[in-house]
């Protein structure tokens, strides 16, 4: 039986090894196909018989997403769904009337204090025409300040990324 047991293990190895040579090789490739920019006529042999990378859709845009905590640090009542709707529904749609999406989540953060809070939270993602990107980080901005003192929160984050979206 160890026998047996110890020609497995070595062929497990032997498979193992060749499965993890053969991605380190095809990664750089793959990756290679996301870039977006585009490849010169000099370009490499290596780099020429990559799988030509997906067509470019859509508009260039700025995602910006924001992160509300519910509990209060001062240790009052927890921001409720209805609180928190009818806060969108007054700061934040009028702004951004063209759409948004609220996700639902659980999240952590390290308090002022030093207290690591572990709270209900919502995810608000926004997304608009790069070239708005001014005009909108203010009306965010005014959203995050009004969240902070509507519901005693210590921060609002903020997390903003360009991309690219077709509808």
């Amino acid at each position: 039986m160890a026998l047996t047991l110890s020609r497995l293990t070595r062929t497990r190895l032997a498979v193992t090894g060749a499965a993890t040579a053969v991605l380190a090789v095809a990664a750089p490739a793959a990756y290679a196909s996301l870039d977006d920019a585009p490849r010169s006529s000099s370009s490499t042999a290596a780099t020429s018989t990559a799988a030509p990378s997906t067509p470019v859709r859509g508009e260039p845009y700025t995602e910006t997403r924001l992160f509300f905590g519910t509990e209060r640090p001062d240790g009052g009542p927890a921001v409720t769904d209805k609180q928190f709707m009818a806060f969108i529904d007054k700061e934040v749609t009028p702004g951004f009337p063209d759409g948004l999406t609220i996700q639902d989540g659980r999240g952590q953060w390290r308090d002022a204090n030093g207290t690591i809070e572990r709270e209900r939270s919502y995810e608000l993602i926004l997304l608009y025409p790069a070239g708005e990107a001014r005009k909108r980080d203010v009306l965010i901005e005014e959203i995050r300040s009004d969240y902070e003192k509507a519901f005693a929160q210590e921060s609002v984050a903020r997390l903003d990324e360009r991309t690219r979206v077709d509808f």
